[in-house]
């Protein structure tokens, strides 16, 4: 049986409420305005290096101003709970679109691909990427859970795998770099497209079941696991991501 999109918190004021939606909207603005600046530079670093993979990281972030975007929309509005499920919807298929992206070039990589040159500036914004995509993914998936909004949770969730795609792209290009093995950055890319499709389906059927208030659960099945969760959903694991 299909959950709500939004359960409707029992535990918040309308002033909490209000200042967790302007801190969503404060955080969705900055994963935007830094995933601008890290796709020009890594498609212009990634051109002059002949590197698929900081071309492909270049792509991830206009798919992440996507996710972002979508979330910023639903939040614009007054009522932005009505609009959660279409921002659920977009922010799942930027996930499909990322995997299939990465998938793609990552068979091509592996199958006879040009090998890239080496780039300090790619590296660079890889190390940058990796401190800055965590705190950013933590606040607004802390937001959003506070918030039970499952897109915002859904959109942190979008940067995480930003910061996993940041730690593929920084060891693929400095093992290239340091011992020309080509072949590391397409393997491991693969492994995070397997997850960016698992987390498209859950954005898709609305799934983000982290998002439970911190409250008192709804019944004791939801207390079983000790985190308010659904049934089957593991919320303190994701939450340690």
């Amino acid at each position: 049986m299909a959950l709500p999109l939004v359960p409707v918190s029992t535990g918040l004021s309308p002033a909490r409420r209000a200042v967790l939606t302007r801190r969503v909207r404060l955080l969705v603005a900055a994963t935007i305005a830094y995933n601008v600046v890290e796709a020009v530079v890594a498609i212009t670093a990634g051109t002059l290096a002949s590197s698929t993979a900081l071309i492909g990281f270049g792509l991830d972030s206009v798919i992440e101003v996507a996710s972002a975007a979508a979330v910023a929309w639903q939040f614009a509005g007054r009522d932005p709970q009505a609009r959660e499920k279409v921002a659920l919807r977009i922010i799942a298929v930027s996930f499909f679109a990322l995997a299939t992206y990465v998938t793609v070039e990552s068979v091509r990589a592996l199958v006879g691909g040009a090998g890239a040159g080496h780039s300090s500036i790619g590296l660079a914004l890889a190390a940058v990427s990796l401190a800055v995509m965590p705190v950013l993914s933590y606040a607004q998936r802390r937001a959003g859970r506070e918030l039970d909004s499952r897109s915002a949770v859904a959109d942190s969730k979008q940067t995480l795998l930003c910061t996993y795609l940041s730690a593929v792209l920084l060891v693929g290009l400095g093992l290239n770099s340091l011992f020309g093995w080509s072949w590391a950055d397409p393997v491991a890319a693969l492994v995070i497209a397997a997850v960016a499709v698992k987390e498209g389906r859950e954005a898709w059927r609305g799934d983000v079941c982290c998002t439970a208030p911190l409250t008192a659960p709804a019944s004791p099945a939801h207390a079983a696991d000790g985190c308010g969760c659904q049934p089957g959903c593991s919320c303190c694991a994701t939450d340690s991501v």
